[in-house]
């Protein structure tokens, strides 16, 4: 099948079109960010965010473009905000001294008030998660309360490892907004 036909199958939905893109077009957009980048792990986040965002944005794409060309404008765009993100943190950081590093000690064991709240948030979460479809529940299970690695959730679902990482993220985007309303 043509990449065109792969896309406007994409446009409507169809989950093996995302994987399709997602298979055919990782290697250019991981590598690119690697070669900006030189780190895998910030390489494989941005690409698995780009990937997200062209996904939930494919009916913006121009087909007088190519959907690489596109796919790396909005990779480079992740990694721009990215870097401003980290230096706005960088220069908000109040400078102390060492000494008063030694003076800041706090006692960080929860309260009973802590874990009741906890255990009430838990539930509420556990509540939020139920509302998502079966497919996100699935991975979300799979890696924050089984904590399973991608790769191991990769082989329980029998899906390639970046369609386990897309999903995922898909699954907490759609979980925030569950959260927020």
């Amino acid at each position: 099948m043509e990449i065109k036909e792969i896309i406007k199958k994409a446009k409507t939905n169809d989950q093996s079109a995302f994987n399709a893109l997602l298979d055919f077009f990782w290697n250019d957009v991981y590598g690119f960010q690697l070669k900006r980048t030189e780190n895998e792990n910030d390489a494989e986040d941005i690409a698995i965010q780009t990937f997200s965002k062209a996904f939930d944005k494919i009916g913006t794409y121009n087909e007088t473009y190519e959907f690489k060309t596109w796919l790396i404008a909005i990779s480079k765009n992740i990694h721009i905000d990215l870097i401003r993100k980290r230096k706005s943190s960088i220069q908000n950081r109040p400078n102390q001294s060492d000494d008063d590093h030694f003076h800041n000690i706090i006692d960080e064991s929860p309260s009973p008030e802590d874990k009741l709240i906890t255990e009430q948030n838990l539930a509420k979460l556990l509540r939020d998660i139920k509302k998502l479809k079966p497919h996100y529940q699935e991975v979300i299970n799979l890696r924050y309360f089984q904590e399973l690695t991608y790769k191991e959730i990769s082989e329980e679902l029998n899906e390639p490892i970046n369609n386990v990482k897309v999903k995922l993220l898909r699954a907490k985007k759609l979980l925030a907004e569950i959260i927020i309303k």
